[in-house]
C-alpha cells in the first residue's frame, strides 16, 4: 500500500468535510445519472372499465438487470399535453431507480388541440379546461394505480413484479398539479368528493395553483403529506387565471413539515416543460431543468426512500448549489 497517497487522500476528504457548505452531504448528488441512456421507455394502456375510458400511459423504467423493488412516480401533464411531454424528467427520474408512469388525460389532453385550425386551437384548449375534466383526470390516477397493483402481482406482467406500490409519488404540471393536488391532500371537495388517494406518500407540484377569491389556508391548511411546489416569477398562463400571486398564495397555506417551494427567476410557464410555449417572451434558461431534477430527485429521495443523504442535502445547503442567486428557495 502506498501510504503516502493514502495520507494525500484522507487529506483531501478532510479539507473538502471542512470546506463544504454545513449541511451539504459529501457523497450526495442528485444530478447524478450515468446509466441513463439505459433507461427503458414503454408505452401501454390502462383500460378503465367502470368507466368505458382507456388512459395512455409512457412507462420510464430503470436499466435493466436489477431485481430490487422501485418506487413509483406518477406525473400528470397540462392541459393539451401528452405523455410523451417532459421527457426530461422521466428519464432522469428513472435513471435514479424510480419507475416514472406519465398519464395521458383523454379530454384535456392534445387531441383536443390537433387537427383543429389554427385560429380554432386557443378556443378548443380553453373548452378543455372544465370541471368535468379535472375529475375525470383526478380518476384516472387511482385507475392508474389498481392497473398498476394489479400488473405487479400477475405472473407475467408488462411491467414485471419489481414496483413499491408502498412508495408512490404524485407530480404534474399545470392542469397536471390541479391533477396533483387533489389526489394528494387538498381540502377543497370536486363534486362533493374528497378525491385524496391514500397510496400516495409525496408530491411535486409544478405551477401550482390557488382558488380565485377563497381562503387559500381553507384549502391547504390540512395538507399532511410532503410536498414540493415549483414555479416562476413569470410563471402564468392564459388559460385558468392563475397569477403569479395566486401560485404563491399555496405554500404559505400549507403547515409545516416536508414543505418546500422553488421561485425560479425569470422563468415562464413552459420552464417545466421540453420546450417554449406559445407566446413565450424570455429565452430558457438550461439551469432552470437542471435545478427542477435536483430538487425534485432529491426529494423523492428523502421521502419515497427515506434516505437521510437526501434529506440533509434538501434541507441544508444543497438546494443552493444547484440555484441561481435570484432564484427563491424555502422549506418548513
Amino acid at each position: 500500500m502506498n501510504t503516502s497517497r493514502s495520507f494525500i487522500a484522507l487529506a483531501v476528504v478532510a479539507w473538502t468535510a471542512t470546506t463544504m457548505p454545513t449541511g451539504l452531504a459529501l457523497t450526495y448528488d442528485p444530478l447524478a445519472a450515468p446509466e441513463i441512456e439505459r433507461v427503458q421507455v414503454e408505452d401501454l394502456d390502462v383500460i378503465d372499465d367502470s368507466r368505458d375510458r382507456t388512459i395512455p400511459i409512457r412507462v420510464y423504467r430503470p436499466p435493466a438487470g436489477s431485481d430490487a423493488r422501485h418506487p413509483v412516480v406518477l406525473f400528470s401533464h397540462g392541459l393539451g399535453g401528452s405523455r410523451e411531454g417532459s421527457k426530461f424528467l422521466g428519464n432522469h427520474w428513472a435513471a435514479r431507480g424510480y419507475v416514472a408512469v406519465f398519464l395521458q388525460h383523454p379530454g384535456s389532453d392534445s387531441a383536443v388541440w390537433r387537427g383543429q385550425p389554427v385560429g380554432r386551437r386557443m378556443d378548443a384548449i380553453r373548452e378543455a379546461a372544465s370541471l368535468e375534466n379535472l375529475l375525470l383526470r383526478v380518476e384516472d390516477v387511482p385507475a392508474v394505480l389498481d392497473q398498476l397493483e394489479t400488473w405487479n402481482k400477475a405472473a407475467r406482467s408488462p411491467l414485471g413484479t419489481t414496483l413499491d406500490m408502498a412508495r408512490v409519488g404524485m407530480s404534474g404540471h399545470s392542469f397536471g398539479a390541479q391533477t396533483t393536488q387533489s389526489v394528494s391532500g387538498q381540502s377543497a371537495p370536486l363534486a362533493g368528493k374528497r378525491l385524496s388517494d391514500p397510496r400516495i406518500s409525496a408530491a411535486v407540484i409544478m405551477s401550482p395553483g390557488s382558488p380565485r377569491g377563497m381562503a387559500a389556508d381553507r384549502f391547504f391548511g390540512s395538507v399532511d403529506l410532503p410536498w414540493m411546489l415549483m414555479t416562476g416569477t413569470k410563471d402564468t398562463s392564459v388559460i385558468g387565471g392563475q397569477t403569479i400571486e395566486s401560485r404563491l398564495a399555496v405554500y404559505p397555506a400549507l403547515p409545516p413539515g416536508g414543505k418546500y417551494e422553488l421561485v425560479l427567476d425569470n422563468a415562464e410557464h413552459s420552464a417545466f416543460t421540453d420546450r417554449a410555449l406559445p407566446g413565450d417572451r424570455e429565452p430558457r434558461n438550461p439551469n432552470h431543468h437542471r435545478a427542477i431534477l435536483a430538487l425534485s430527485t432529491a426529494f423523492w429521495d428523502a421521502y419515497l426512500r427515506g434516505d437521510d443523504a437526501a434529506r440533509t442535502w434538501l434541507d441544508g445547503n444543497g438546494p443552493r448549489t444547484v440555484l441561481e442567486a435570484e432564484d427563491g428557495w424555502q422549506r418548513k
